[in-house]
């Protein structure tokens, strides 16, 4: 049986360090190969006259152009999936949302020099950026690759035991990945003030959380910010996880407030979709709304199927207005949903269901 077609990645970096880190991590996964590595847009674009990358990875702060121009500029001439690899620093943050405006379909944080197991999950966080990334829908769709072995949500938030009492205020639960940062914006900006409450796990590197939920916040008329512990789960507020923390929903009588958690990677992810949907599951039962943005792999698949269970009604972004019908697709075929609907119709079916 022929070999499946190596992913070829070209690396943009002005650090000889960076572009070192990168392409070992990158090159240790069988299914990448680093096609090459620039330390500038100008280095990178003669490469490409040789070769097109099937991804690039990008930093935004560079010498000669930076990469907000250069992603631009690709993007007009030869659209190409784009991963930024960031540095963590807040006044880099809102550049690089932009960035995912631009057409850039992922966000991670630059390798640091640190522990094996700090570097296993940069490792794992970048490979999987990079694949979800060729196989984003930029005018074409990409089948999805075989699932590896990884945690479930038991390794943050054991299965429930018994049901819990009902109550009457509905939460919406809500996970995105890969495209989820513009379909977020689709999907709040239309909702009124008063708004069922919303918990939201997006796959993103901490501190673009804060800017994201910040300008998420100028846009909607909703309140958006990055949730906190005991953050009360309120109508006409949306809480985002923080980037690189678990999100879980809890209860106190009526009331409905978020825990923040650290552990490790759930579906290769933190935070991850499955360990919130469970605790939604477990918490809000019959008052809770699911709804299933576009990303890759099956992070909230069986969590969603947790929250059916247990009464929810769950809804799931289509494949013609996903950016990766991967996540969706595979709650779909858990059957954990009820409705599959395009993004522009999940605003007003929240509303319907979240009386």
């Amino acid at each position: 049986m022929p070999h499946a077609k190596k992913i070829r990645v070209l690396i943009v970096d002005d650090s000889a360090i960076v572009r070192q880190t990168l392409s070992a991590l990158l090159s240790s996964d069988p299914e990448i190969e680093v096609m090459a590595t620039a330390a500038d847009p100008f280095v990178a674009a003669e490469r490409m006259t040789d070769e097109i990358p099937d991804v690039i990875t990008l930093d935004i702060e560079m010498p000669r152009m930076d990469g907000l121009t250069f992603l631009r500029k690709i993007m007009l001439q030869h659209p190409i999936p784009v991963v930024i690899c960031s540095s963590l620093a807040d006044e880099g943050a809102q550049s690089t949302l932009k960035a995912l405006e631009y057409g850039a379909v992922e966000i991670i944080t630059k390798p640091r020099l640190g522990t094996r197991q700090f570097l296993e999950e940069s490792r794992t966080v970048i490979c999987e950026a990079v694949k979800a990334a060729a196989r984003a829908r930029l005018g074409t769709f990409h089948a999805e690759h075989i699932v590896e072995p990884k945690l479930t949500a038991d390794a943050i938030l054991p299965q429930a035991t018994h049901a819990m009492a009902e109550t009457t205020e509905k939460v919406i639960a809500v996970g995105a990945s890969t495209g989820g940062t513009e379909a977020l914006r689709s999907l709040l900006e239309p909702l009124p003030a008063d708004a069922p409450g919303i918990v939201i796990v997006q796959h993103m590197p901490e501190l673009f959380t804060r800017a994201f939920a910040e300008r998420l916040n100028g846009l909607c008329a909703i309140t958006v910010k990055e949730a906190e512990t005991n953050d009360t789960v309120l109508r006409g507020h949306a809480l985002i996880a923080p980037g690189n923390h678990h999100m879980l929903l809890r209860r106190s009588g009526a009331r409905y407030f978020v825990e923040i958690k650290e552990g490790p990677l759930v579906c290769r992810h933190r935070p991850s979709v499955d360990v919130l949907f469970r605790s939604a599951a477990r918490y809000a039962g019959p008052n809770a709304v699911g709804v299933i943005l576009t990303g890759m792999g099956d992070d909230g698949a069986r969590g969603m199927l947790e929250m059916k269970d247990a009464g929810a009604y769950n809804i799931a972004q289509d494949e013609a207005t996903s950016v990766v019908f991967g996540m969706p697709k595979e709650a779909i075929k858990l059957n954990g949903v009820h409705k599959v609907m395009a993004l522009s119709d999940i605003p007003s079916a929240i509303l319907v269901h979240g009386r």
